[in-house]
């Protein structure tokens, strides 16, 4: 799908699409407990529709009614023969029902692209190491077969918190008490605090200590509930941003409350609306592509705790660099490290590629409606933000969207 975005400018209010991250917690506990549950505020993105494929194939009946999910739990100990996941996309769907598989003791194949079947795995690999769990890889698939003990587990913190998340839905499951214990530093730990928040709502118990050790009693069970999915704060940022550029652009349906790390764009924003900006976005890579757009075409700024966006759907730094040189801007890449310049912006002279990326997409509709440009592979969004486009559109953003445009052609 290619999109040309004009330059205009974004007024008025519009409501935040709910949180992907909580909507993946949800549907998980939802299936891991005991009678029907219902999550209301819902949008089926396709990392969403992955995780919902993944929860079927354990047996869990999803239905739709308007805006709500109806998720019945499944019932793990009928499950026979191997469980096959379709992962698409999503690394959460993928490392969350690799915790899953391994709390329940299922054979299990893992598929998706190959981007995710690439992704590092080192946790769980050196868990199945140490229990005789088979984890092994293929070119198309992951198997993993065997289940966990109950025990002390350390894991580094400085990797993605979707593995501990993975863990802590599946160590309630066993026959007696667990610990994790996280080794700092930690990044991504409001990922952590979200995963917590999900468990405590389906009836988990969780204790956290200090130093980030977790005691999670065994032979615990889920329990049914009916709750609310609040606003995505990372899809927020997207829309806020257009405010940085002459924009009046209100976004409703967060919550103030919140524990989605991605909450800190609007003190982010702020700091690269005036020259000298470093901040360190270790705990909120997900924002590294828009807060880099910003910089670009505001007064440039130092970037750190970046390496981790070399593991994203694409190496979002490099790929962020790449697309912001057909603008003019000039970035540094490092290690952990990114350096964005202030520079004369102008417009592209050819498209800018997703990089079947959504985040480089809708971060590049910012930008370009500044500049005014093309967008090919734009349907990335689908993976978070169906309705992006349909959103900016109503905000007065200028968008052509031509959809027989795709990766295909």
């Amino acid at each position: 799908m290619k999109v040309t975005i004009g330059r205009s400018t974004a007024k008025g209010k519009i409501t935040a699409p709910p949180s992907k991250s909580i909507q993946h917690r949800y549907i998980i506990c939802a299936l891991l407990s005991d009678g029907i549950s219902r999550i209301r505020n819902f949008e089926l993105s396709k990392d969403i529709e992955a995780t919902i494929k993944c929860a079927e194939a354990l047996g869990t009946k999803v239905t739709f009614d308007n805006d709500t999910i109806v998720v019945e739990g499944a019932r793990l100990d009928d499950i026979k023969g191997p469980v096959r996941f379709y992962c698409n996309e999503s690394g959460s769907t993928m490392r969350f029902f690799m915790g899953i598989a391994m709390g329940i003791g299922c054979d299990s194949y893992f598929y998706g692209s190959q981007t995710l079947l690439n992704r590092p795995m080192g946790i769980y690999e050196d868990i199945c190491a140490s229990q005789g769990i088979l984890f092994e890889r293929k070119e198309d698939h992951i198997r993993i077969y065997g289940r966990l003990t109950p025990g002390e587990y350390k894991i580094p913190g400085n990797i993605s918190s979707q593995f501990i998340t993975g863990l802590m839905f599946s160590l309630p499951l066993l026959k007696s008490e667990s610990s994790i214990g996280i080794i700092p530093p930690v990044e991504s730990a409001s990922y952590i605090d979200l995963t917590v928040d999900a468990l405590t709502l389906f009836g988990i118990d969780v204790k956290k200590e200090e130093g980030y050790r977790y005691i999670i009693p065994g032979d615990q069970s889920y329990k049914s509930v009916s709750l609310t999915t609040e606003g995505d704060e990372s899809n927020a940022a997207f829309l806020e941003a257009f405010n940085l550029f002459g924009g009046e652009v209100e976004v409703e349906g967060l919550n103030e409350n919140t524990l989605q790390g991605d909450r800190v764009y609007k003190d982010l924003f702020r700091k690269l609306d005036s020259e000298g900006a470093e901040m360190d976005i270790s705990d909120c890579p997900d924002l590294g592509p828009v807060l880099m757009g910003v910089a670009a075409l505001k007064y440039g700024a130092v970037f750190t705790g970046t390496k981790r966006l070399k593991i994203k759907e694409s190496d979002r730094g490099s790929v962020m660099a790449e697309e912001l040189r057909k603008l003019g801007v000039k970035t540094k890449i490092e290690e952990d490290r990114i350096t964005v310049d202030r520079s004369d912006v102008k417009a592209p002279e050819c498209p800018i590629e997703s990089h079947n990326d959504h985040r480089i997409a809708m971060t590049f509709s910012v930008l370009l409606s500044v500049t005014g440009g093309v967008i090919n592979g734009a349907e990335s969004v689908r993976k978070s933000y169906p309705s992006f486009y349909e959103d900016i559109k109503k905000l007065g953003i200028d968008v052509t969207i031509d959809e027989h445009i795709g990766p295909e052609e």
